[in-house]
């Protein structure tokens, strides 16, 4: 007998000639990755025979990431590897969300409403937020930005809400 636990194979809906999903999916994240780098560069000039432009270094990384990431989706294909690893969106979405909400309020809301709220929104992405703790970092962190951007550093930044500037 030995102390090492069976390894009973999982149940998974991944097919069978997938030996690494992590790499795998890993892989093919990238390549979706160079395919849209490639897309979006599409109408850029250059790289045509020797005339370089503004399009060459973004083709020339996408090719060179969608081969790697086709080099990857291989080993995921031909090596044993890890299986897919759970991940908590909880976090990413939260801290994504802050800064469309930064983006969407700081013109209409001003710099001080933006700040505080996107710092109270990324304070959700944790279950362990103690919120009495949270708002007072948030308003000291909201108080120093507006004292940095418009003093320190001498950017025109709106403060308030614009329906208050009237």
């Amino acid at each position: 007998m030995s102390d090492m636990p069976s390894h009973v194979p999982e149940d998974s809906v991944l097919p069978n000639w997938i030996k690494a999903p992590q790499d795998f999916f890993g892989g093919l994240a990238l390549v979706a990755i160079a395919a849209f780098a490639l897309w979006a560069s599409s109408d850029l000039q250059g790289m045509r025979g020797f005339s370089f432009g503004a399009g060459t270094a973004p083709r020339m990384f996408g090719i060179l990431l969608l081969g790697l990431g086709f080099a990857i989706m291989l080993v995921g294909v031909l090596t044993e590897g890890p299986r897919l690893a759970v991940y908590a969106w909880r976090g990413p979405l939260f801290v994504s969300l802050a800064i469309l909400s930064f983006a969407v309020s700081i013109r209409p809301m001003g710099m001080i409403f933006a700040a505080m709220a996107s710092f109270m929104i990324a304070a959700l992405g944790t279950h362990e937020t103690r919120w009495k703790e949270t708002f007072i970092v948030g308003v000291c962190l909201t108080a120093f930005c507006a004292i940095l951007f418009p003093y320190g550093l001498g950017l025109p930044m709106q403060m308030l809400p614009t329906f208050l500037n009237r």
